[in-house]
């Protein structure tokens, strides 16, 4: 089974480290090479530009793909979108020159270029909102295009608007909001690998599930068990154990990192004790 994954830019690190949270881990020792083993048997890493991932994994040269959501509505590729992940996070807007000093895009009177990779995205989008516009596709990087006179105003990925300060630039409009997608072809669920594409989807959900989250166990004496069981949020309901020659009791439950500080200062002050927090990999529901 191959995943393709991106070769560079700034979806490749957050992607192995993904894969490395679910258990998948790659052999990168070349450098070179575009198909990597990984310590799953039989679960191969397909590096190929993020652009290129939804064109592949429809043509079934590979199972499974994480891409960015914008290139696959760009690419228009049949595949199904199986999880969002929670990384990559983006917009698509049109962005144009601060000295225009607009902020509608009704404000846009003349034809205008527009300079973008997303050639597919732009033209739907300037149909829709009936802009004049001759879209100058490129490959690289579209801010700079309106201050060398190549484009008069740009639609590309904003992540945290800094690019587009430092070049002059504004969001005048979102297009389009992305992230990170496991993606699969249409005919996944009839492949012969569908068994081990369940496994990994399973797994990649549990470590999405576990981001964030902690595992708490505290001893409990039998006279404070409803009041602190009354403090606690959990997922269900705390797991409780009766602890050996002891009337108290063991309570494990599941909270989210950042009210960790609040869940033992109200625990603490109705009577657990021996508390202990560990990280949790997976939930596997």
């Amino acid at each position: 089974m191959k995943i393709a994954i991106p070769n560079k830019g700034r979806l490749k690190d957050p992607v192995v480290q993904f894969l490395a949270s679910v258990g998948v881990k790659g052999n990168f020792s070349d450098d070179r090479a575009l198909i990597i083993p990984t310590n799953w048997e039989g679960v191969q890493l397909v590096m190929v530009r993020t652009e290129d991932i939804p064109s592949i994994v429809e043509s079934g040269a590979a199972e499974l793909g994480i891409t960015g959501h914008d290139y696959v509505i760009e690419s228009n590729s049949d595949v199904d979108e199986l999880i969002r992940l929670d990384f990559g996070k983006s917009k698509i807007v049109l962005a144009v020159p601060v000295s225009w000093n607009i902020d509608r895009v009704e404000e846009i009177k003349d034809e205008i270029r527009i300079a973008t990779k997303y050639y597919n995205i732009a033209k739907q989008y300037l149909e829709k909102k009936n802009i004049k516009a001759k879209i100058v596709k490129i490959s690289g990087a579209a801010e700079v295009m309106p201050s060398l006179g190549a484009a008069d105003a740009i639609i590309d990925v904003m992540s945290t608007g800094t690019t587009l300060k430092l070049h002059g630039l504004k969001p005048l409009d979102t297009i389009l909001e992305s992230s990170a997608v496991v993606i699969a072809n249409r005919n996944w669920v009839k492949s012969e690998e569908a068994d081990k594409i369940n496994l990994l989807l399973t797994m990649m959900k549990g470590a999405l599930m576990a981001r964030n989250k902690k595992m708490i166990f505290m001893n409990v004496p039998d006279d404070k068990l409803d009041k602190v069981i009354a403090s606690l949020p959990a997922m269900l309901s705390p797991t409780l154990s009766k602890l050996a020659k002891s009337d108290a009791w063991e309570v494990i439950t599941v909270v989210d990192e950042d009210l960790i500080p609040e869940v033992i200062a109200k625990v603490k002050a109705n009577g657990a004790r021996d508390i202990v927090v560990v990280n949790i990999e997976k939930v596997v529901k």
